[in-house]
């Protein structure tokens, strides 16, 4: 699926991302699991498992990074894939990955914003996204732009960072994401990870008193979808959602 840049100026959370994340690429899946405890990997495949079921031809995989979910519908699917993002040295890593896998010919990546895809209406039959919604300016509007694109009837499925819902992981979570992760971070990856813990506690923390989960679900239902869903994983680590674009009326 050919799509061109989005010619108007990336928001400032587009640029404070860019930004965060061009420093990552060569360590960031080794790094990414190490910090999860494992666990991004087997939120990847939920995500993954949600896409596959609706037996998809074409995906559009957002915020694809280093490729790593990309690679995985890929591999799971058979489909040909469409990985954006707006980091550039993430995308060099995620096509050395690509490339080692043998899956030139099935995965393309480019850069571009979720805000606004080039691609023309009900372009792809799942689009799924990972790490997005804290990074645009508004999150509803970005669903509606990746409902757009996808086909009725198609599937979306997302991942995302989640704050645990009972008080006592949610105090764990607090002391490992404000103290635990920027000194592993530092340890294990140096100035730039450091950066990166001290960030995201407050950021994942903020985002969701900003964007409740009810709140979250009723934009996939305005962007369009239906028979939403969702799952905490990980004790509330991490949350991965679905659901389906709705059929247009005749």
């Amino acid at each position: 699926m050919e799509m061109t840049n989005a010619e108007s100026a990336p928001s400032a959370e587009n640029a404070f991302a860019a930004d965060l994340f061009r420093g990552l690429p060569e360590r960031y899946d080794l790094l990414a699991e190490i910090l999860s405890f494992g666990q991004n990997g087997r939120w990847r495949r939920e995500l993954v498992a949600h896409i596959a079921t609706s037996r998809p031809a074409r995906i559009l995989d957002v915020a694809t990074g280093t490729a790593g979910v990309a690679i995985a519908l890929a591999r799971r699917t058979g489909a040909h894939v469409t990985g954006i993002d707006i980091t550039e040295p993430m995308l060099a890593r995620g096509r050395r990955r690509v490339d080692a896998a043998g899956l030139g010919g099935r995965i393309e990546l480019q850069v571009g914003r979720a805000e606004e895809l080039s691609a023309g209406s009900a372009s792809f039959d799942a689009v799924s996204f990972t790490y997005l919604l804290r990074y645009v300016e508004d999150p509803a509007a970005t669903l509606a732009e990746l409902a757009r694109v996808l086909r009725p009837g198609g599937v979306m499925a997302s991942l995302d960072f989640y704050v645990p819902p009972n008080l006592a992981w949610r105090t764990a979570w607090w002391f490992y994401t404000r103290l635990v992760l920027p000194a592993a971070g530092m340890v294990l990856g140096g100035p730039v990870w450091w950066r990166v813990g001290r960030f995201l506690g407050p950021n994942i923390s903020g985002h969701y008193h900003r964007w409740p989960l009810e709140r979250i679900v009723d934009a996939w239902k305005a962007a369009g979808m239906v028979e939403v869903e969702h799952r905490v994983m990980s004790v509330g680590g991490g949350l991965v959602m679905w659901g389906r674009k709705g059929e247009v009326d005749a």
